[in-house]
């Protein structure tokens, strides 16, 4: 008896490119990216179809990334209540949709958009229609996220987004992590930002890169660096082979994360099957950082009938078909 896929249909995209065959699959649930490879070498963290994204693994975060202290934040004086998601810290994390089911909006061999409609509730009392659209292309995986405010009121939102990168073929603590980033997000012992604080001459400079083995982060950043219309990011293998993760300017910060306890594919398979937790490297753009809606920080505020594009995507270089 097979397993029903846990995060719904499957959206499969193939291209042939200059770098071999690309292929990937988007999830129903939380409009995901499940998996994503290059001539058979995967570049994100996939998993199996009947689990659920594991950690968090390539779901889209909206209307806010990261977290909301105390799952509460207020406007004009209103205090607003959100449901609790992250009981073991006692805040908000990573949006509404998480555990949504989109849409099919429109479908090719290499393209594929999916919608969702963030409705009033609890804590957030106003109504988002959402796209994202996941497209192969010579390039890479280009992502277009699109939010229109469909309520009668002014509304704060964020967006964020979280792959778990890698280069299949080698273990990912040889890989170099770069973020171009000028600021690190200081943080109390809920993960709940204190401050901020220049990342020069601080083990949290991570602009000229740091082998994957020596971090332990779970830490957000900001300033991050816009050259020609684009903030990048990257994991670079030893032979030079590089994934990169790039964002537009709406992409000011970005959170890195470097568990050990990721349930790591370890056929660079298909098939899920053989798996064992070891270490993997989120990086999460994001247009606001943590406990957006109290600081005020990076948040965009849509008025009624406004609509807001952001444009990211993930870049292989170097991979020979």
């Amino acid at each position: 008896m097979s397993l029903a896929a846990a995060t719904g249909t499957q959206y499969a995209l193939t291209l042939q490119t200059l770098q071999g065959p690309a292929t990937a699959t988007i999830t129903e649930v939380a409009a995901g990216i499940r998996e994503y490879a290059v001539n058979g070498i995967d570049l994100v963290e996939g998993f199996a179809a009947e689990s659920v994204p594991p950690l968090g693994a390539g779901t889209v975060l909206v209307p806010w990334p990261n977290r909301i202290r105390d799952a509460i934040w207020t406007q004009h004086g209103v205090r607003h209540l959100l449901t609790v998601t992250e009981p073991a810290q006692m805040n908000a994390i990573h949006g509404l949709l998480v555990v949504t089911a989109y849409r099919l909006v429109a479908q090719s061999d290499t393209e594929v958009t999916l919608a969702a409609t963030v409705f009033p509730q609890a804590g957030y009392p106003y109504q988002l229609d959402t796209t994202v659209t996941y497209a192969l292309t010579v390039d890479g995986l280009a992502v277009t996220h699109r939010i229109r405010n469909v309520g009668g009121e002014t509304a704060p939102v964020a967006l964020g987004t979280h792959p778990y990168l890698k280069i299949g073929d080698v273990p990912t603590d040889e890989l170099v992590l770069r973020l171009n980033a000028t600021s690190h997000i200081d943080v109390d012992h809920r993960l709940n930002p204190i401050g901020v604080s220049p990342v020069d001459g601080t083990s949290f400079d991570l602009r000229v890169g740091a082998r994957v083995a020596d971090l332990h982060l779970d830490d957000g950043f900001g300033g991050v660096v816009v050259q020609d219309g684009r903030g990048e990011h990257s994991l670079t293998a030893p032979d030079g082979r590089r994934v990169t993760l790039w964002g537009d300017a709406n992409m000011a910060y970005v959170q890195a994360f470097t568990p050990r306890n990721f349930p790591v594919r370890t056929d660079n398979g298909r098939t899920g099957a053989t798996t064992q937790l070891g270490l993997a490297v989120a990086i999460e753009p994001m247009t606001a950082p943590a406990d957006a809606f109290n600081s005020g920080q990076g948040l965009r505020w849509l008025a009624p009938g406004e609509d807001w594009v952001v444009r990211w995507g993930i870049t292989p270089t170097g991979f020979v078909a």
